[in-house]
């Protein structure tokens, strides 16, 4: 049986492909969940995709992970910034977590340069666009073992 990985995604990432894709990139929240998936099976790994732009949905599906998923890799987007509540719900998850960012978040405003979620994980990417949800999947494979 292919343990699951829940894919979460925080505020906008719904407009992926869409807005300010000079600096997102012109791929689709669907194409990252497509690849993902393809990914997965490859590692033996089931994927489900997840985005809320409402911070106690993601808490919620945080929570819901406690059941259903060997490990999270999660986006949140501007609630990295900001959200003590997903940080609070990942330390309630005994699961390994990689946080993922599509952009250098140390290359932009100085407020993104601060996150709440990495207290939490196991390992951070960012600036690898898109790609950097099938780096965060490789990595999530090694370290389920």
């Amino acid at each position: 049986m292919a343990r699951m990985i829940h894919i979460l995604n925080g505020p906008n990432l719904n407009l992926l492909g869409k807005r300010e894709p000079e600096i997102y990139g012109a791929e689709t929240l669907e194409d990252v969940a497509q690849g993902c998936a393809a990914l997965g099976k490859e590692l033996g790994l089931e994927t489900e995709l997840f985005q809320s732009n409402h911070e106690g949905e993601i808490v919620e599906m945080i929570h819901r992970a406690r059941e259903e998923a060997a490990g999270i890799i999660i986006n949140p987007a501007a609630y990295t910034h900001t959200s003590v509540a997903i940080l609070d719900a990942l330390n309630a998850y005994e699961g390994p977590v990689l946080e993922v960012h599509i952009s250098n978040v140390h290359k932009r405003e100085s407020f993104r340069h601060h996150s709440y979620v990495s207290q939490r994980a196991e390992g951070v990417i960012a600036g690898f666009g898109v790609q950097g949800y099938s780096l965060a999947l490789r990595r999530m494979a090694v370290l389920l073992g």
